[in-house]
Formats: C-alpha cells, sequence, structure tokens
C-alpha cells in the first residue's frame, strides 16, 4: 500500500515536472507598449503603436522566433515623461519580465535611461532618444538603432547643401530651426552648430511651446528674418501647424525640411497642396505600401480580423515606422537565441547581447518583409545605432515621394560629438567606460 502511494507520488510528481517544463516551453517573451492613443500627439502616436502592434502579432502569426512568441500589454502615456515612467515601473516585471522597452519619447527616454541599467532592460529608441546613446561603451544598455537625430539632421544639411551646389555655398545663408521645446526639440542643435560654424551660415533657434497650437509669434519671426531655410523638429499637432502658419506667411514649403517625425501624412494631409513642395527626412523607410511587409502583414493580421488598426493606415510612414521599430528589437531576441539558445525564452541581458550584435544583412531584411525599404543594420559593442542612411522625401500633394538618393550621415562630424557628449555624460553620472572585455559578455 505505503509502495503504490510512493510510485503514484513519483508518477504524480514526474507529471508535475513534466507539465512545468511545457509550461516554461510555452512561456512567451513580454513587450511592454508604452504608447500615446490620446491627447494632443494620438495623431502621430497611433499609426506608429498600430504597426508596431501589428509587428508583434505578424511575428506571432509567423510562429514567433524559433517557436517562442510573444506578448504584450500597451500602456497610455499621453506623452507625459511622468506617465511614462509609471508605465515602465508597472511593466517592467509583468510576466517573467520586460524583454525591452520602447518610450517613444525623448523626454521618457532621458529618464528611463536612469533606471535601465539597475532593471537590466534595453531601451531601444529607433529614430529618437539621446544621440550620445549610440556610443554603447557608455550607453550598455541604449540602442538608438537605425539613426540618431544628428544624423537626420546633417542628412537635413546635406541635402540643402546639395541644392544650393555644395556646403561652400552656404557660407552667409541664414537658417532658422522651429523646435518643439523639449528634449526632442533640442537634440539637434549640437550638430547644426556644429556645421553652422564649419560652414559659415547663421543658424536662429526658435523654440515653440509644447504642444504647438500657437506659433504665430514664431512665424513672425520668419518673416522678418526672411531665412534660407526652415528646419522644423516637430511632433503631433505642432507640424501641421508649422506648414499652416509657414502658408499664411508665404514662406515657400520647398526651402523647409522637416526631422523624420515631421514628415508622415498626419502632419501634410489637412494641409493638402498646401504643403505641396514640404520635405522630411526619412529615416531609411518612407511610406511604403507596396512592400511585402504590408501583403503580410494584410495576408496573415488583418485579413483574419486581427488588425489592429484601419486597413487604409497600414504601409503609411508612421506605420511603417512603428513596424521597423518593433522588428529591430525583436530580431534583438533572434540574434540572442542564436547564442544563448533558439526556441528559449531570453532574458533581459541576453536581448541585450543580441541588441549589440545584431547583423541584419540585405537578404535578411528582405525575408522580413523590408526589401526596399532599409539597408543593412549591423551593431557593436562600440555602435549601438548600427547605420546612419536617410533619404528625403516631399510631399506632392497627395503623396509622399522620395526625392534624393540615399544619403549617410557624416562621421568625420558626429563620431567625435557622440564620443565628447558621451564621455561628459560618464564624467557627470561618475560611470567607467566598458573595457574590451565587458564587451564580450
Amino acid at each position: 500500500m505505503k509502495l503504490s502511494k510512493l510510485v503514484l507520488a513519483t508518477v504524480a510528481l514526474a507529471s508535475g515536472l513534466a507539465a512545468g517544463q511545457a509550461m516554461a516551453q510555452a512561456k512567451e517573451q513580454f513587450i511592454p507598449v508604452l504608447s500615446y492613443r490620446t491627447g494632443p500627439y494620438a495623431p502621430n502616436g497611433v499609426p506608429w503603436a498600430n504597426g508596431y502592434v501589428d509587428y508583434i502579432k505578424l511575428t506571432n502569426a509567423r510562429g514567433g522566433i524559433n517557436g517562442v512568441k510573444f506578448s504584450f500589454e500597451e500602456c497610455e502615456t499621453g506623452y507625459d515623461t511622468a506617465r511614462s515612467v509609471e508605465c515602465y515601473e508597472r511593466l517592467k516585471g509583468k510576466n517573467g519580465g520586460a524583454s525591452f522597452v520602447q518610450p517613444l519619447s525623448t523626454g521618457a527616454t532621458f529618464a528611463i535611461t536612469e533606471k535601465a541599467p539597475a532593471d537590466k532592460i534595453s531601451v531601444v529608441t529607433v529614430g529618437y532618444g539621446r544621440s550620445e546613446s549610440a556610443d554603447g561603451t557608455v550607453f550598455k544598455w541604449n540602442f538608438p538603432i537605425a539613426g540618431t537625430y544628428w544624423v537626420a539632421a546633417d542628412a537635413i544639411l546635406q541635402a540643402i547643401a546639395k541644392k544650393e551646389g555644395g556646403f561652400d555655398k552656404l557660407k552667409g545663408k541664414k537658417i532658422s530651426l522651429v523646435y518643439h521645446d523639449s528634449p526632442f526639440g533640442k537634440e539637434p542643435i549640437p550638430l547644426l552648430q556644429e556645421r553652422a560654424a564649419m560652414h559659415g551660415f547663421t543658424l536662429t533657434l526658435l523654440p515653440v511651446t509644447a504642444p504647438g497650437v500657437e506659433q504665430k509669434a514664431t512665424w513672425l519671426q520668419v518673416r522678418q528674418n526672411r531665412p534660407d531655410f526652415v528646419v522644423l523638429w516637430g511632433w503631433g499637432i505642432m507640424n501641421s501647424t508649422a506648414i499652416k502658419e509657414a502658408q499664411a506667411t508665404g514662406y515657400p514649403r520647398e526651402k523647409m525640411y522637416g526631422v523624420w517625425w515631421a514628415g508622415a501624412e498626419p502632419d501634410v494631409k489637412d494641409v493638402a497642396d498646401g504643403a505641396k513642395g514640404y520635405n522630411a527626412v526619412t529615416m531609411q523607410h518612407g511610406a511604403e505600401p507596396n512592400s511585402k511587409l504590408v501583403k503580410d502583414v494584410m495576408a496573415m493580421v488583418h485579413s483574419k480580423g486581427q488588425g489592429t488598426g484601419p486597413k487604409e493606415e497600414v504601409g503609411q510612414v508612421l506605420y511603417m515606422r512603428g513596424a521597423m521599430s518593433a522588428m529591430l528589437a525583436i530580431e534583438g531576441v533572434r540574434s540572442a537565441q542564436d547564442r544563448f539558445g533558439k526556441g528559449k525564452v531570453m532574458t533581459g541581458e541576453q536581448v541585450r547581447w543580441g541588441l549589440e550584435n545584431l547583423n541584419l544583412t540585405q537578404p535578411k531584411l528582405d525575408a522580413l518583409g523590408f526589401a526596399g525599404v532599409m539597408r543593412p543594420i549591423s551593431t557593436s559593442c562600440v555602435d549601438h545605432m548600427g547605420a546612419s542612411w536617410a533619404r528625403i522625401h516631399t510631399w506632392d500633394g497627395k503623396a509622399w515621394q522620395f526625392t534624393s538618393d540615399w544619403l549617410q550621415g557624416d562621421e568625420q562630424i558626429i563620431k567625435p560629438l557622440v564620443k565628447s557628449t558621451a564621455a561628459k555624460y560618464a564624467t557627470e553620472k561618475k560611470l567607467t567606460p566598458r573595457t574590451p572585455a565587458d564587451c564580450q559578455s
């Protein structure tokens, strides 16, 4: 009797262990989604979030990463730094812990950067955040993959210089920066000042109080100063307001260049023909309605009634940005699995290693649906950005059209700026830059 009970107990224990192992194998990677679908930035925040979530769903529909699928939970931030930090704190430990976090706000990035090393959670900022965080020897947990604001600013100035016939032709010219008065808006200033000193153009800084619905005084200054070019560093309603004010004051839209967060459909659709000629830098991609990625999303997500937003939005600029942002971080998980075990759920530290060792070749990007959309990206311990490619697209009154060849941020200017600013941060925070040995871990 005792023996049979022992046998039963052993069987029960074995069954329990087997069930536990099955549960462990079925466990998912968790992604906290910090988004803003309400407030003055919602028109731009919503399509990004829809693209981001749809790509997570697409990854799961494709079978996950070596069978490991992803769970996620959205938290509404309203593009507010304090609320973003609250969302981060609430979600960082859920479902086994966050794989990574994408704050979608430069202010929130600054705040979460201070917390990430202790939490062992990577802060992925695709095309935003701290430009100096491209230096992985100082910013071990930050990944501004595919481009920083210094890359964006440099690409814009390259496009302007080409239009004028070379950088030497910028001497004596006037360029005004109309910018969102926040950490986001201030990011390009060091690069623009560096270029102004090199090439002899005058840079005028015109801050706009958030959210940017009142700009009449700003554009009065533009009318008075009559700059040769205006660089617009806006987000949300600020962008369409700026274009409308330019139209009202008679400033030529073809002499305006927006950052890649000021170059999407919500920024121009209400102005339509009034925005014709307006330019913006792109973070590699533009609107990509004919891409394989869009076809896959339509076939594997939307056709099954699982789409996050309207079908018409799939492939638009910010939708693609959200999908691209999700893809880059999820590929960090794949990279981690390649080293630490395929088909296993990765820890925060393992995902960090994966993000630092991305090698997205063109065939890999093409297979993921980004053929013709993106160029290769390769990160390292020293370089957490991995690529500095951009293009210019221009609004023709109905759609965005590419109007430049591929541009690449000038490393001779950007790298020293990254190095010096990162070193200053390390000194302020009493951080010791990573050693070659640390780079292997």
